[in-house]
């Protein structure tokens, strides 16, 4: 009995420890799950350009027909976060000059974009409805998006590993989930607004403020990386 007994003694520590440590791996797992969520609400949920699109988008043709952009931007960024995290990263590197192009390229097509939605009318959203915004230019937006890429390389520097994987395709689903849901509340938005817009006036003043602004953004990224040579890409 004595020796059964002691040998209870010598193990209830060690059973205490690694009770511990299970504990607190799981509050670090928490903390890291936490982190992440964080993360990819403030990036998703603030505006930039894929947002401006979408409230829009949103304002004219309502929820329902906006949502193939969402899910195109939504999947455009899951697919450009993931080509970072595996490798894309290290390419980054060896050509830094690649964002400064890639911030000319998209800030031309945000003004294409910006004068689409300018002079988009109330009167013709019924008649040529093949100007909404469609799955495929959400997708390409992303990629030409400097937020989007900003957003990438921060997250992949916060939350990849070098031993493992596992915490980069975590980070990547939940921004999946994440972005997806954030857009999704944008297009939501933008319905509604159509409600408080009422007229088609009304709407064509919104257009031409959204429109403008979005032009606006794309100028000032082009202003600050051509005159002044500073990278302009966390302002979007």
């Amino acid at each position: 009995m004595k020796k059964l007994f002691s040998i209870n003694l010598h193990a209830a520590p060690k059973r205490l420890l690694l009770t511990d440590i299970n504990n607190y791996q799981q509050e670090s797992y928490m903390s890291l799950l936490l982190a992440m969520f964080g993360f990819s609400l403030a990036m998703s949920i603030t505006p930039g350009p894929v947002n401006m699109v979408i409230i829009s988008s949103g304002v004219n043709y309502g929820f329902g027909r906006t949502m193939p952009f969402v899910s195109g931007a939504t999947i455009g960024f899951t697919l450009l976060l993931a080509a970072i995290g595996f490798g894309f990263y290290q390419l980054l590197a060896v050509y830094p000059k690649f964002l400064q192009y890639l911030a000319i390229l998209g800030s031309a097509y945000v003004i294409y974009i910006g004068y689409k939605i300018a002079t988009a009318s109330d009167a013709t959203i019924d008649i040529a409805e093949q100007t909404k915004p469609r799955f495929h230019e959400g997708f390409l937006l992303q990629w030409l998006n400097p937020k989007a890429w900003v957003a990438c390389i921060s997250g992949v520097a916060l939350f990849s590993s070098a031993e493992s994987h596992s915490s980069l395709m975590t980070f990547v689903l939940i921004y999946f989930l994440v972005c997806y849901t954030s857009l999704a509340i944008w297009a939501l938005a933008g319905d509604r607004a159509r409600l408080l817009l009422g007229t088609e006036h009304r709407v064509k003043v919104f257009n031409g403020i959204m429109g403008g602004l979005l032009i606006l953004c794309a100028l000032y990224l082009l202003y600050t990386k051509l005159l002044t040579g500073q990278s302009g890409l966390t302002n979007l």
